[in-house]
């Protein structure tokens, strides 16, 4: 998780200023109400972000360098507390978890795999199944062991061979708990985070990204010949207005070998907002507009229709727990999925929505953005009490109901001319 703002700087020009918007499209303003039978709502994070006590890697190295505002150190401790963690999942009433199994962790040194680690994986596995949750696993959430950086990481050929020996080992491992897999969190995001860490230059880029295609293509055919009816995707960081250019880089390369599109959504945009410029490094400060999702949902919808999609990650900062005056956890999320239900009820095959994330985590450098339904205040407290917001009883409501209910109307007013999916958003509103 975490915006690259950079990435989709895109320059709209001040004629966009001036656009009116046309009609918004035809339809009802009334939503369906619950969502279909065996709509599945989760929870995601990933292991590097929440587990701590990080054994080495690329970003074990730059947390500790000095380059960043916090060192990652114990982070919410979930190496020791999943259980419980999994548990208060358990208790909202969600039918998946997601988090990454971490091939550092597994592989200290090249060829030694640490039965601890294993066992660790296996554990959380067994304790989500035992919960009535379905994992999802993420193989690769941007780290990798350090030993692979020494050798060049992703610059280098042998990269791509090291990569699908771990991901075929935890497909092997894993592949009979029927989990949903996601091969590469965020590729165009995964990038950017390589460049700030030193593992890639902008001339490495091409190389690195056709690896990851391949990767991606090789360790899909592998699962599915383990786990024949098995769900795979890569899940997109969503770029306001870029992302039609982005999605040429890897998605559109691998939308074969996509069981469904994984969509991550934070950010809006418009041509009289530019808070977006400030997400990389103060995501607090962004317009909320949670019907921005519902355009990034269309865009998809419309590139490939009948598509699964699937909201794999989706929430708002506060500054390190800090209220905002123009932001509320609780009805933003409620906000959120009431858009969702728009899309379902417009025709949108929108098959899962997870809320990033459980409990507040490491977010690339700093604990200041807080992303939790539970608030874990890693720099001031050592017992690192997971302390539930008001969204936490929201979202378990919105499980149970499995929506929101047919006459709720959003907090949140709708974002003037959204360009979220470039210009379609703007000339063709959703009422």
């Amino acid at each position: 998780m975490r915006r690259k703002a950079g990435i989709a700087a895109v320059a709209l020009g001040m004629t966009l200023l001036s656009i009116t918007p046309v009609a918004a499209e035809p339809g009802n303003d009334q939503h369906s109400g619950s969502l279909p039978a065996g709509f599945l709502w989760g929870v995601a994070g990933s292991g590097f972000q929440s587990e701590g006590y990080s054994p080495d890697s690329n970003w074990s190295r730059h947390a500790a360098s000095g380059k960043t505002h916090d060192p990652v150190g114990t982070s919410v401790d979930f190496l020791h507390r999943y259980r419980d963690d999994i548990a208060r999942a358990r208790d909202l009433g969600v039918g998946v978890f997601r988090f990454s199994v971490e091939w550092a962790r597994l592989e200290p040194a090249p060829g030694q795999y640490d039965p601890a680690a294993w066992a660790y994986y296996d554990d959380i596995v067994a304790t989500i199944r035992a919960a009535g949750m379905r994992p999802m696993i993420t193989l690769d959430h941007w780290v990798y062991p350090g030993w692979e950086f020494d050798r060049g990481g992703w610059r280098h050929a042998d990269m791509l061979t090291d990569w699908l020996a771990n991901a075929q080992q935890v497909v092997d491992r894993y592949a009979q708990f029927d989990p949903i897999w996601v091969t590469f969190n965020e590729p165009s995001a995964y990038a950017a985070e390589e460049i700030q860490v030193g593992g890639l230059g902008p001339a490495d880029l091409p190389g690195a990204i056709d690896r990851w295609v391949q990767a991606h293509r090789a360790i899909y055919d592998y699962i599915h010949s383990a786990q024949p009816d098995a769900q795979v995707t890569s899940n997109v960081a969503y770029f306001p207005v870029a992302e039609a250019a982005i999605d040429t880089t890897f998605l559109d390369r691998v939308i074969d070998k996509l069981d469904f599109i994984g969509l991550d959504y934070y950010y809006s945009m418009s041509p009289t907002d530019f808070s977006y410029a400030n997400v990389g490094t103060e995501p607090w400060k962004a317009n909320t507009a949670p019907d921005g999702l519902y355009y990034a949902l269309r865009h998809y919808a419309e590139r490939f229709p009948g598509r699964p999609l699937y909201v794999v990650e989706n929430g708002m900062s506060t500054d390190n727990g800090a209220p905002r005056p123009d932001y509320e956890r609780s009805a933003h999320l409620s906000d959120s999925v009431y858009w969702v239900q728009r899309a379902v009820h417009d025709g949108m095959n929108v098959i899962g929505y997870n809320y990033w994330s459980l409990t507040d985590n490491y977010e690339w450098g700093s604990y200041e953005p807080r992303f939790g339904l539970y608030t874990v205040d890693v720099r001031t407290d050592p017992s690192l009490t997971r302390v539930p917001t008001a969204a936490v009883d929201t979202y378990r409501s919105i499980i149970a109901d499995n929506g929101k209910p047919a006459d709720y109307r959003p907090v949140y007013p709708q974002t003037s001319c959204s360009l979220v999916d470039e210009l379609a958003s703007c000339l063709r509103p959703v009422r």
